[in-house]
């Protein structure tokens, strides 16, 4: 074997252990997005207020939760994004060694992003009051969109 072949044969190791590191980080931030979406679930559904979301006039889950927005096609968003989250959670435990993986869960999460940011438009500019919980599961799938799209562009980078 020559030595340009055992080259490209540890660059390709390394970079499967670095990607490895990458999908487990998205599971993580994905099993993470299932808790936080689950108690947004938990909080459309419930009757009472919430005490740790509700500070002030600006941070009031409830409000966002109830809204007319939190709901589509009569499907709650909280679960939507538990569906999206396990989504990714599969792509990136599952079907990590597919070689679509990389792109399905680029297109996933790029999808999931674009959903939580146009709900953060309706948080801020029509509803006028932010969700603790929600702000924090647009963190989580921009923190995936990120390690997708470097796991995409180290996909491409190893093939080329």
């Amino acid at each position: 074997m020559s030595a340009a072949a055992n080259d490209g044969a540890a660059a390709n190791a390394i970079s499967k252990k670095d990607n490895r590191t990458l999908f487990l980080a998205i599971a993580v931030l994905a099993v993470t997005g299932i808790g936080v979406s689950g108690v947004s679930l938990q909080r459309h559904y419930a009757k009472s207020a919430t005490q740790f979301c509700d500070i002030g006039e600006k941070f009031n889950c409830d409000i966002v939760n109830r809204s007319e927005y939190s709901v589509v096609m009569g499907i709650p968003v909280a679960a939507i994004g538990i569906a999206g989250y396990g989504v990714l959670f599969s792509l990136a435990t599952f079907y990590r060694s597919r070689k679509e993986t990389p792109t399905r869960l680029l297109v996933a999460a790029l999808a999931g992003l674009g959903f939580a940011l146009y709900l953060t438009y309706v948080e801020g500019y029509v509803l006028g009051t932010w969700c603790i919980l929600c702000l924090s599961s647009l963190g989580m799938i921009a923190g995936t969109a990120i390690l997708a799209g470097v796991v995409k562009a180290r996909s491409v980078k190893v093939r080329g």
